[in-house]
């Protein structure tokens, strides 16, 4: 196994530096959040493309969707072509969807290319295992955290930067600025991001065939991915819902306010480095199982938080940093198992993890949106609270 992890990265031997650490996490940060602009302003923009309320989830839906089918075609690549190059073209069209988004005025055009730079932003997933093909194995769990501390870091970040931006100017010039931040990570991985040549591997069209035989030949990668598409469910509810809680007739919050809110969620991107070093320390398991208690508990939580008080703002706070939290952690707890399988299939089996756990969560979105226009936060926190109580179910057949 340690010869064939060796032939299938041809700079294992370079290490992973601090720079290079730091540069991989900005990368995810910056590329996964180009697909949660739009999810605090879903009223918003919905209502200036001329959508009905109920479909407003679709902003946030369609480009991870768009996200999860970006990893089971571009994904692959990198077990085939040399990553780099894979990784420059995809930040160069990334670049040139989401200039186009901010400038889109019709509903149909602008879900289309929101799906096409979903699929773009996939590449996160070719950066993300860099780290454990560079990292030595003692300390993969804990380096694999730092990175997709920076990953969390882009979500939850990307909520209060385009609140921040509508409201000093309108819902578009987030997707301005985005584009340039995308030119400037596109320079810096240009000068910075080193080769990976993978070993030599079967053709594009076995690959892909050979991603269905993996998925039913290893369970904990299937349990795992589940495991995560039910978290990662509840936080799309939550985070689809919450703005549209805070804007509407209980909390009559602006878009500062909301972006505030969001911000202070950020404190649960304390959550990956945690985990990964729990991770490292055999913790996988009961880790899991904290973490879906606290994002039961979370919407629980968020059940007493009524009318425009400060309490009330504290106790959706609160729910938001907890919620994140279990989210971030259990996301590092299931990659830091998967990367331990063969090293070769390391990219392909990340794919699979990620695209089951994002079409998780672009369907749980779609639903948040529909179910609070319907049955408002009551509906909202029953469908939240039972996707991480199905998980635990799930989690509880796992004798070992």
């Amino acid at each position: 196994m340690a010869s064939r992890e060796a032939k299938s990265d041809t700079n294992a031997k370079s290490g992973l530096s601090a720079g290079l650490e730091l540069l991989l996490a900005c990368a995810a940060g910056l590329l996964i959040a180009n697909l949660y602009y739009a999810q605090p302003l879903a009223g918003l923009i919905s209502e200036s493309l001329g959508m009905a309320p109920s479909s407003a989830g679709l902003l946030f839906s369609l480009p991870v969707a768009g996200y999860g089918v970006g990893i089971l075609i571009i994904v692959p690549l990198a077990d085939l072509v040399e990553n780099r190059r894979i990784v420059l073209v995809a930040v160069a069209l990334e670049v040139a969807c989401i200039g186009a988004i901010g400038q889109i005025p019709e509903p149909l055009p602008f879900l289309g290319v929101a799906f096409l730079s979903g699929i773009m932003a996939a590449t996160v997933q070719v950066l993300v295992p860099y780290v454990s093909y560079l990292a030595p194995p003692a300390r993969r769990g804990g380096a694999i955290g730092d990175v997709v501390s920076g990953l969390m870091l882009g979500i939850m970040l990307a909520r209060p930067a385009s609140s921040f931006a509508t409201h000093l100017w309108s819902w578009r010039a987030i997707f301005y600025i985005a584009a340039v931040l995308q030119a400037g990570l596109f320079v810096l991985l240009w000068f910075g991001l080193p080769a990976r040549c993978p070993a030599a591997a079967p053709s594009y069209g076995e690959l892909l065939i050979s991603m269905g035989r993996i998925y039913v030949s290893i369970p904990l990668l299937r349990r795992r991915a589940f495991y995560h598409a039910f978290m990662f469910g509840a936080f799309s509810i939550f985070w689809t819902a919450v703005p549209l809680l805070l804007s509407g007739p209980r909390f009559h919050m602006t878009q500062a306010g909301i972006a505030w809110v969001a911000l202070a969620g950020v404190a649960g991107a304390v959550g990956p480095p945690i985990a990964g070093r729990l991770a490292d320390k055999g913790f996988s398991q009961s880790g899991t199982v904290v973490a879906m208690s606290i994002a039961i508990f979370a919407f629980l939580l968020s059940d007493f938080a009524h009318g425009d008080s400060w309490l009330g703002i504290g106790l959706i706070v609160l729910s938001a940093v907890m919620l994140d939290f279990a989210v971030s952690a259990n996301l590092v707890f299931g990659q830091r198992a998967i990367y331990g399988l063969a090293p070769e299939q390391r990219s392909r089996v990340n794919a699979l993890y990620f695209a089951t756990f994002f079409a998780g969560g672009a369907v749980s979105s779609a639903l948040s949106g529909w179910c609070y226009a319907r049955f408002g936060w009551a509906g909202v926190s029953v469908l939240g609270i039972t996707l991480p109580i199905a998980g635990l179910l799930y989690c509880a057949t796992d004798l070992r």
